[in-house]
């Protein structure tokens, strides 16, 4: 179980850098011109590989779940992070993968760019918040386990 965890907390802290790396960057790149911003696009290439870590994540945290299944807390708090993981999927493959097919992944802007990028930015924003919540979740689940095979917790 401790290997587990340590490797759902690692790949997620992986996953939720790139997540936050977009949301800082969000309010400067909105600024950006189009020549700019496509210009600034092209630092993602590679970036995709994340999609192993996120799945990664995914896979061990429910591990961690299934295993707290009947523990209260701690499975519940597994359930909520690995439902954040999912939510995060389905954002971006509802909003940002279409506009990087669009865009054919930043090369070439449409004319509706600046709503694609708005598309683009604020689903990967989306993503920053639902990782944060699965990280504090998987957190609780980890210590609420913890407490609760000490014996600390009824």
């Amino acid at each position: 179980m401790k290997i587990l965890q340590v490797a759902a907390v690692l790949l997620l802290a992986i996953a939720m850098a790139g997540g936050w790396a977009h949301l800082m960057e969000l309010p400067n790149k909105m600024a950006l011109g189009r020549e700019d911003y496509l210009t600034v696009q092209q630092i993602y290439r590679g970036w995709a590989l994340l999609g192993f870590v996120i799945f990664g994540a995914l896979i061990a945290i429910v591990a961690i779940a299934v295993l707290r299944r009947g523990e209260g807390a701690p499975f519940y708090f597994a359930v909520v992070a690995a439902a954040c993981i999912v939510i995060s999927l389905l954002v971006f493959f509802s909003m940002t993968f279409p506009t990087n097919q669009v865009t054919q992944n930043w090369t070439v802007l449409p004319g509706n760019w600046e709503i694609l990028r708005r598309k683009w930015e604020y689903s990967h924003a989306t993503g920053a918040i639902l990782y944060l919540i699965a990280m504090a979740s998987l957190t609780l689940s980890i210590i609420t386990g913890e407490r609760r095979r000490n014996r600390i917790l009824p």
